[in-house]
């Protein structure tokens, strides 16, 4: 009975991380044959996630995701930040630069948590909650960077900010996550910027995971 359980949770946990996806929802023979499931199984997942708010299906009953995931990733939030802020103190006191945990929502990338160096003369405010869009800044461009298979750290100058460097590295390996750790700053950066950035990226996923 524990194994059948646990079966069962681990088939909607793959449904629902297929409904996260971006696309215009699926239809239930649709998610049948991508999750090489009978249909019985699939309408058994549907109702009971449909029960709990998890998905939900439009009127040409396609099935998508539901509301209820919402309060899921706000509960997510306050976790992620308390556990990323040990590793963004790190990286912002050896970079002298603030430091950054982006995560992605939807098209857009959402800061959930910033740590700022002590001991520079002046360092750039960036507040917890701002929000930008992927393809803008080296936070969001790791993160598309992540979405087509690349591990790479991104660079860029200037595009949230004028006269503001940012270098991001993408946290692999969760397949539930989709974000970057990244420093932002006014003055020049050094050449190990990005490999300690990387390093960074690398901690976390290793604490989350």
């Amino acid at each position: 009975m524990v194994a059948e359980s646990a079966q069962t949770l681990e088939r909607g946990l793959r449904l629902l991380r297929l409904l996260s996806d971006g696309r215009n929802g699926r239809t239930p023979t649709e998610l049948s044959a991508e999750l090489s499931l009978s249909r019985p199984v699939v309408y058994r997942l549907l109702t009971t996630l449909l029960n709990e708010g998890f998905v939900r299906r439009d009127a040409e009953g396609r099935v998508h995701l539901g509301f209820g995931v919402l309060v899921l990733a706000q509960a997510v939030q306050p976790l992620l930040r308390a556990a990323a802020l040990p590793t963004l103190r790190r990286l912002a006191e050896r970079v002298g630069a603030t430091a950054h945990l982006t995560v992605a929502e939807g098209d857009d990338g959402l800061a959930v948590a910033v740590a700022e160096p002590s001991w520079t003369d002046m360092h750039v405010a960036y507040r917890e909650g701002s929000r930008h869009p992927l393809a803008k800044g080296a936070a969001g461009q790791a993160i598309l960077a992540l979405r087509a298979g690349r591990a790479e750290y991104l660079a860029t100058e200037g595009q949230l900010q004028e006269g503001a460097r940012g270098v991001a590295a993408p946290v692999t390996g969760l397949p539930w996550l989709e974000a970057s750790v990244g420093v932002v700053t006014f003055g020049p950066l050094e050449d190990s910027t990005g490999a300690r950035v990387v390093e960074a990226a690398a901690e976390l996923a290793d604490a989350l995971g």
